[in-house]
């Protein structure tokens, strides 16, 4: 299933969002934006979702335009979640990733079997089995992250777009959804395309990393490649250098907080 933007520029009122963005995604691999806060990942990662019209360029989606598939049938190829999603608080854990499952259901069908196996696997592999009764105003913002990974996983589609999908999750959380990330691109062939703040994570669980600055693509690459550019540094306006940690096929970036404040 393949998944490309080419010339893509998105503007939101006099504001330019996204300039000329182009990027082909592999089947199979995960790809992690990273960028400063207002780079263009959020508006990228909704372009590449079908869910913001560029001002210029175009998605396409196994070939075809996205304007040219429906909702339904674009739900069952691809899964977006945004950062704040938003559904009523009475929902149970259950309810909502059940929700996961319109695009095979519809209106009017009941659920089968396979749509309560979906559910189920969703459920396990988030960790939300063991509070799937409880209502979405009883979570914490961790749990109700999670309740909202498993909607995604439930829509079984072949790819994940999610933004900042860690946020709100303390750390031993995070290294779970990574995990999971990453469970998902290798053992079941799900493309993934993540936001994420964190570099580190990123230079981790990426296959691919694109740095986003100013709305224009400065990077796409692999990790190791990344470190040795200092665009990290210029992009995000750090001092710090990438150091070799483990068996040292993963650079992590060290930051210098004792640095000089811009324009001094």
């Amino acid at each position: 299933m393949s998944l490309l933007c080419q010339n893509l520029s998105v503007r939101y009122g006099q504001r330019q969002a996204l300039t000329d963005l182009s990027v082909s995604i592999i089947p199979g691999e995960i790809v992690c934006l990273i960028g400063p806060n207002g780079s263009g990942k959020s508006t990228a990662l909704r372009s590449l979702a079908g869910l913001t019209r560029p001002h210029a360029g175009r998605v396409q989606l196994d070939g075809r335009p996205m304007d040219q598939w429906r909702r339904r049938e674009l739900a069952k190829r691809l899964s977006f979640l945004p950062q704040a999603p938003i559904a009523p608080d009475e929902l149970s854990v259950e309810d909502l990733a059940r929700q996961g499952r319109y695009s095979h259901v519809g209106l009017f069908r009941n659920h089968s079997p396979e749509d309560a196996h979906a559910v189920a696997w969703a459920l396990d592999a988030t960790g939300t089995s063991s509070f799937a009764q409880r209502g979405l105003r009883e979570l914490s913002g961790g749990e109700r992250q999670r309740a909202w990974i498993a909607a995604a996983l439930a829509q079984e589609a072949g790819i994940l777009l999610l933004d900042e999908p860690t946020s709100f999750l303390d750390i031993g959380h995070q290294v779970e959804v990574l995990e999971l990330i990453c469970t998902l691109s290798r053992e079941r062939g799900v493309t993934v395309i993540l936001a994420i703040h964190d570099i580190n994570q990123a230079m981790m669980v990426g296959d691919r990393i694109l740095l986003l600055e100013g709305g224009r693509l400065r990077f796409d690459g692999r990790a190791q490649d990344l470190a040795g550019s200092g665009l990290i540094e210029s992009a995000f306006n750090v001092r710090g250098a990438f150091v070799k940690l483990g068996d040292g096929t993963v650079p992590h970036f060290d930051i210098d907080l004792r640095r000089t404040p811009t324009g001094q």
